[in-house]
């Protein structure tokens, strides 16, 4: 971990990332490509020094609310956060400035901001992006070793359920000769079924892999799938989209079952939904506890 000084938090689209690099060591992750220019080891988490102050000064100066998005690039639960607690920070501006919040994770570590979550969504509307890639919790392991299981962000997706907290999951990637199997998309969409879910953002059966990312994912192939790696070189080369045999039967048994149960399924609905901020009632500014 080290620190770094920057001055701005919020992209021009309102996201932001408040630490640069990961630890869940997901086999797959598109973060680790070059073309993110990150310049320090990507296990050696960058923390942005006076994220959550920056925050909360950017946000004191705007003069339209807005949703603000988090962890797409990087986890905001990554471990690091139960000892920084820089998100919470964050979303305590957040809350305390009225403005609505699109969060992504893997990670259970969410339900300890609950209560956040919760007043945000009151106040304005709060979404929980949650990735959910593998059904078969050994499966799993390999694929996204250091992060709650399937199973594991199914159960987090139910207490947000249970308190009213609006969810979005992403299935994204499914990896050729791995997970591509209709066991697996029924075993995902059986949770968030029961979960009821808003939606759920699908790009198709299928992984990207670009420079940085493609090295990493063929290291772990041959640690755990012995012969994959040379079945993935002879059948995509240095493809960037690799789209699995099966995505033509998936996608169709995808759409049916989020048409026959109201899950929402287009990307760009989705992503306007995720972009569009709600104000539900006036309320008191909250004083916040570090400032």
């Amino acid at each position: 971990m080290h620190f770094k000084e920057y001055k701005s938090i919020l992209s021009p689209q309102n996201g932001m990332n408040i630490y640069r690099g990961c630890t869940h060591g997901c086999i797959y992750c598109d973060s680790r490509s070059t073309c993110y220019k990150m310049e320090h080891a990507f296990t050696d988490i960058e923390v942005k020094k006076n994220a959550p102050l920056m925050l909360l000064k950017a946000l004191s100066n705007k003069r339209k609310k807005a949703m603000i998005g988090t962890g797409a690039m990087t986890d905001s639960y990554i471990p690091l956060e139960k000892e920084l607690k820089y998100t919470r920070k964050c979303l305590e501006a957040i809350d305390h400035y009225g403005f609505g919040l699109a969060i992504q994770t893997k990670s259970n570590l969410i339900l300890r901001d609950l209560d956040l979550l919760t007043s945000i969504n009151r106040k304005a509307k709060c979404v929980v992006q949650i990735t959910l890639t593998t059904y078969d919790e050994a499966l799993c392991r390999l694929l996204e070793p250091y992060v709650s299981t399937t199973k594991e962000r199914f159960e987090v997706l139910k207490i947000l359920r249970d308190n009213g907290i609006p969810t979005v999951v992403w299935l994204d990637p499914i990896l050729p000769f791995i997970n591509d199997t209709k066991e697996n998309l029924m075993g995902i969409l059986d949770y968030c079924i029961e979960a009821k879910v808003y939606g759920i953002i699908c790009f198709g059966m299928g992984l990207t892999l670009r420079e940085g990312s493609r090295e990493y994912f063929y290291e772990k192939l041959e640690e755990h799938f012995p012969g994959l790696k040379e079945k993935y070189q002879k059948k995509y080369g240095y493809a960037y989209e690799l789209s699995s045999d099966n995505n033509k039967e998936l996608m169709e048994i995808f759409y049916t079952v989020c048409r026959k149960n109201g899950i929402v399924t287009g990307n760009d609905r989705l992503f306007e939904y995720l972009h569009t901020y709600t104000e539900k009632e006036v309320y008191d500014q909250l004083t916040l506890p570090w400032e």
